[in-house]
């Protein structure tokens, strides 16, 4: 398979550990701080044969990016509109669609966060499923997804489980990554 060689040649290896979960579920994409996150996880979830879909900025759906986008997965998503509405749509996707993996970057930039955006998490509870761990390593070049968080009445103690397993992951640009730290 061609991405099995690509991530071959740039010295990759992919987490094949893939959680029984994963076929329904909110995926974080984590960390997020540069383009080629985007790639390398990519490669990897074709690899996987993860079936999923990313939101992306709208502005991204703009010709010729759209002719790219579309096909890779991207579902368009307006940053600028109401929490509340964009939690009610991310959320009804999961009832129309019996395997469904929504990937998204809380860190809502390639810029340094200290504060996560929590869509993911309010996605997955209404929707009711659980919350997959999918990352980059960049430190020992392996890619995959690590874990699952099923949400509770308690958002800090899940936020604490989530900050706790990206605290040991490395970035490609390390300065411009960190964990929310609300919840460290």
């Amino acid at each position: 398979m061609i991405y099995k060689l690509v991530m071959k040649i740039l010295g990759w290896r992919i987490d094949k550990n893939l959680p029984v979960e994963f076929k329904r579920c909110v995926l974080i994409a984590a960390p997020h701080t540069s383009n080629w996150d985007f790639i390398y996880t990519m490669l990897a979830f074709k690899i996987l044969k993860v079936p999923y879909k990313f939101t992306i900025k709208k502005e991204w759906f703009r010709f010729p990016f759209n002719l790219i986008m579309k096909p890779l997965g991207g579902v368009s998503i307006d940053t600028n509109s109401k929490k509340n509405q964009y939690v009610k749509m991310m959320s009804s996707f999961f009832k129309l669609n019996n395997e469904f993996i929504m990937t998204i970057t809380p860190e809502g930039s390639r810029s340094k966060v200290k504060q996560w955006k929590s869509g993911f998490y309010q996605i997955a509870k209404k929707a009711n499923v659980p919350i997959c761990l999918g990352y980059v390593d960049y430190k020992n070049k392996i890619a995959g997804v690590g874990g699952v968080i099923f949400t509770s009445e308690n958002i800090e103690q899940d936020m604490k489980k989530i900050m706790d397993f990206y605290r040991t992951k490395t970035a490609k640009f390390p300065d411009k990554f960190s964990i929310d730290l609300r919840y460290s």
